[in-house]
């Protein structure tokens, strides 16, 4: 892993399955840029690659859900993380309910929020989605939750870091 690799992996962040629905298509990916960004409203913002086959399930349908991982379920991060959705049922075989407003909810999860779409922004090679939480729930109250610095390289992201700055 080169040295700017290792340097972003010091930022501190979770590991989350989002889900994704329009209509009767849902599906799900693996994130860890997810962040709080107010209080009042209660917003998060999520970082997602527009290319992927989930983001036109987000746009279209304006909800998505945020499962927070717990430490052990690496098996989810590989899962969500490392195929499309584009041609394979990625929730098949997998234990989750469809939220309140549509989005998949896994129920091995720690926890989850659901959230309404309230803005967009394009940042670079992926585009930040503005979501206000209009749901939620704790579903293993004594979980830890996953760190992405405890999935090593799973997702082969070091080679997308520059050499140098």
């Amino acid at each position: 892993m080169n040295e700017i690799a290792t340097l972003f992996r010091r930022l501190t962040y979770g590991v989350y399955v989002v889900g994704v629905a329009d209509g009767d298509q849902h599906n799900a990916f693996t994130a860890a840029w997810v962040m709080q960004t107010s209080f009042d409203p209660l917003l998060l913002a999520l970082s997602i690659n527009p290319e992927h086959f989930s983001y036109t399930l987000l746009k279209e349908s304006g909800v998505f859900s945020v499962n927070v991982l717990r430490q052990g379920q690496l098996d989810l991060v590989r899962h969500f993380g490392c195929q499309s959705g584009r041609n394979t049922d990625k929730l098949a075989g997998q234990r989750w309910r469809p939220g309140e407003h549509g989005a998949p909810v896994l129920l091995d999860a720690a926890a989850y929020l659901e959230c309404r779409v309230t803005g967009t922004m394009p940042a670079g090679d992926h585009e930040l989605i503005l979501g206000e939480v209009v749901d939620g729930g704790l579903l293993d109250p004594e979980a830890a939750p996953l760190r992405y610095s405890d999935t090593g390289d799973i997702d082969g992201s070091s080679a997308l870091y520059p050499g140098k700055f």
